[in-house]
């Protein structure tokens, strides 16, 4: 679902101006939080941290960007297609090997993989069906990935490919759980599927159910759980990051007010794999959440929060929220004691616990 707001490539740097927070060091475990100037201003929707110095980040009219040095650099990534696509997702395995996903309608979602550090891309899926709409994808190792589509025809879409993304096989509707009506996810921050080890991999769905998919065979068959939190014809949950196969955290959004959401069960806990709920705070300011990650390394109750009212970080498990910026932000990712939030204008900060 859209929320809205090969060739040779050209390689241009973009210098890093560090902006100090005011809200680092003010409280007892609060990260230092620098944000960093990309070199570009379309809206950066996903990142994907593949280690605490390599970090890929995608968004509107075809940005690609990479650092390899923990953000002092920031390199544009000149993708297939130039500026027609919305790359509304990144997975990185490291600097040299990346997927991306372009999402629309029918041949506009596609994904493309790079194993060259993104000078060269090659095409591995091109969506046939012109009533389906591609929001998501990730990958538990090098060769098993699973990428998911809004239900078209009356099925669910879900892709799923055991060798890179050289095949991707759409699975047949005997092995995922029937859609909902006009059932689909969001778009929005590259986090409605994701996995918390390399067997187990997890789909949030957007409206009407905000229900949420789990596979425990690296995405060959699925089963499905209800969740607790808002839900709607534009309501449902827009990500999720898992951690130990089954310790997880979800967000959610009415996405008709993306600046001015107020729903209260926006945030869920779960401990058992999406079987039980705790619904937890909403952060403090009004807007969609897109997006949240676990910052494991920092401690098991750190994660980072991104909206289009602001981002945010929580140290006690999402019990209270602590406010990053008010900006759009709509990607997160972390790796070690290292998290990412992208948004608008090309904004980029990282934390550092």
């Amino acid at each position: 679902m859209s929320i809205c707001l090969c060739a040779r490539q050209a390689i241009v740097i973009a210098a890093v101006c560090t902006v100090a927070i005011a809200v680092s060091g003010t409280a007892q475990g609060a990260p230092r939080i620098t944000e960093l100037t990309s070199g570009v201003t379309p809206l950066l929707q996903a990142v994907h941290a593949a280690s605490s110095t390599v970090v890929w980040a995608s968004g509107h009219g075809g940005i690609v960007l990479r650092t390899v040095d923990g953000g002092t650099t920031w390199e544009r990534r000149v993708t297939p297609a130039g500026d027609s696509l919305e790359f509304r997702d990144v997975h990185a395995l490291g600097a040299d090997t990346a997927w991306i996903l372009s999402a629309g309608n029918g041949a506009k979602s596609r994904i493309y993989r790079t194993t060259d550090g993104g000078t060269t891309w090659a095409l591995q899926f091109l969506n046939p069906d012109t009533a389906a709409f591609y929001d998501c994808l990730s990958f538990g190792s090098r060769a098993e990935g699973v990428a998911f589509g809004d239900a078209s025809h009356g099925r669910t879409n879900l892709l799923r490919t055991d060798d890179g993304g050289r095949r991707w096989r759409l699975l047949a509707p005997s092995t995922v759980p029937a859609p909902l009506a006009k059932e689909g996810a969001f778009a929005a921050s590259g986090l409605c599927v994701g996995h918390g080890d390399a067997k187990t991999v997890y789909v949030a769905t957007g409206a009407p159910g905000a229900r949420l998919f789990r596979s425990r065979d690296a995405g060959r068959t699925w089963s499905v759980e209800n969740t607790p939190l808002t839900r709607g014809i534009a309501a449902g949950l827009t990500g999720l990051s898992v951690v130990d196969g089954t310790r997880g955290l979800v967000v959610a959004a009415d996405i008709n007010r993306l600046r001015t959401d107020t729903s209260r069960a926006v945030v869920g806990l779960t401990t058992d794999g999406g079987r039980t709920w705790d619904v937890r705070a909403r952060p403090p300011l009004p807007g969609a959440l897109a997006g949240v990650a676990w910052v494991p390394a920092a401690g098991r109750e750190v994660a980072v929060a991104a909206g289009y009212g602001g981002a945010f970080f929580t140290l006690d498990e999402a019990r209270s929220w602590t406010t990053i910026t008010d900006r759009v932000t709509t990607g997160v990712s972390a790796s070690g004691r290292t998290a990412w939030v992208v948004g608008a204008n090309g904004r980029i900060w990282r934390l550092d616990w």
